[in-house]
């Protein structure tokens, strides 16, 4: 970072946020975004960046000045075309915003989450008792973080068997595609237009089952809450966004208790810390690092000009790792009330399925607190590289049982 200003006078970075080196380990990066100033100008890009909690909660929760509408990602869609439609949940802002979202937390509910939380927890324990029946190392991620939702969530959804392996690697893209067209990028090109054709097939009505969240998405358009056209969206959008997040949040977790067996111990202690458990991980790791907003207005930030019209990168993860707002905010402590963070986002368009992440991750946590005394990291970890997501590629563990 250096003190150059730019013509609004905010400090300049040349760092490039999405290189490797920064998506292997953004913390340093993150660090000094945050020590800089609260809003730095990213050369490369030629957009500002954000990475203090207090800059990118305000900005989180006034869409009206940031808005969502021309893309969460580098993409501007005021003069670019979208490579897909852009999703109703998180690409568009009130009054198009407001029936898809209220459709989504109707359906997304305490009461629909009360009827999953039986079976899900049947799911759970056959689960677990199936992989420790193996052996006590495995992959926390491919085993676990992976195997649960892929189970459990495209069934809630009532999406059919066949082309569910598509889930994982069109989530992976679109996410990626939030970032700069890079290595990244180019690397799952080749399979966009098969993937999203897979998907879209998915969301019609006549393969979803009669009783999943697809259909009541359905059962909306025929009530006339949303049009025809909008539902298949409406179950795209929680295909993508359900299924890749969540994994990397059960990973951030399993990672967390992995080294800190403290944490562990404190979890079997008292179960019921489970879900703020997962939300003390996602502040810890914010599984989505990155979203972009677009200025509405000329506006300043911490004195610093942004211009109308500029996009601005918005760092969730450094956020979450402000001292400024977290006491000893390196440190995975279930003593401390994670609710503020901004890993769901914040403000109108805060992630309508979280609720449904926390009972997928209270769920597992709950059946292996009740059969594991102890977690460690049992080899060499990888990181899985995206332009907007933290996520684990291999997480090897060796567990010792009650």
């Amino acid at each position: 970072m250096t003190a150059q200003p730019t013509t609004s006078d905010a400090p300049v970075s040349d760092v490039d946020p999405f290189s490797y080196d920064v998506l292997e380990d953004p913390l340093p990066f993150q660090a000094d975004l945050r020590e800089a100033g609260p809003v730095v100008y990213l050369e490369k890009y030629d957009v500002y960046a954000m990475g203090r909690y207090a800059e990118v909660h305000a900005a989180l929760t006034d869409w009206q000045t940031f808005q969502s509408a021309a893309g969460v990602g580098l993409s501007n869609f005021r003069y670019e075309k979208p490579w897909r439609p852009p999703s109703l949940l998180l690409e568009t802002d009130p009054p198009h915003h407001d029936a898809p979202r209220a459709i989504l937390s109707k359906i997304l509910g305490p009461r629909e989450l009360r009827r999953l939380a039986e079976s899900w927890a049947a799911d759970a324990e056959e689960l677990v008792d199936d992989l420790l029946a193996k052996g006590l190392e495995f992959d926390a991620v491919k085993d676990l973080a992976a195997a649960f939702p892929l189970r459990v969530f495209p069934d809630a959804v009532g999406i059919p068997q066949e082309g569910r392996e598509n889930l994982v690697p069109y989530g992976d893209h679109v996410f990626n595609a939030f970032g700069p067209p890079n290595e990244l990028v180019a690397k799952g090109a080749p399979r966009v237009a098969e993937l999203s054709a897979s998907i879209a097939a998915q969301c019609a009505r006549d393969v979803l089952t009669p009783d999943g969240f697809g259909a009541q998405i359905w059962a909306a358009a025929d009530r006339g809450d949303i049009t025809e056209a909008q539902a298949p969206l409406i179950v795209r959008s929680l295909l993508t966004a359900g299924v890749d997040t969540t994994v990397n949040g059960l990973a951030a977790v399993l990672y967390a208790f992995a080294t800190n067996p403290d944490q562990w111990a404190r979890l079997r202690e008292n179960p019921a810390l489970s879900r703020s458990a997962f939300d003390e991980a996602v502040r810890f790791e914010s599984p989505v690092q990155t979203f972009f907003r677009t200025t509405t207005r000329d506006i300043e930030v911490g004195g610093t000009l942004i211009p109308e019209g500029r996009k601005i990168l918005m760092f969730l993860g450094s956020a979450n790792r402000d001292p400024r707002r977290w006491e000893s905010p390196d440190v995975f402590d279930l003593g401390r009330d994670p609710s503020g963070h901004v890993g769901f986002g914040f403000g109108i368009h805060q992630c309508v399925g979280q609720h449904v992440a926390r009972l997928e991750a209270s769920t597992i946590l709950n059946s292996l607190a009740k059969r594991i005394v102890s977690l460690d990291i049992n080899g060499p970890t990888r990181r899985h590289h995206n332009n907007t997501l933290r996520a684990w590629e291999s997480l090897p563990v060796r567990v010792e049982l009650a």
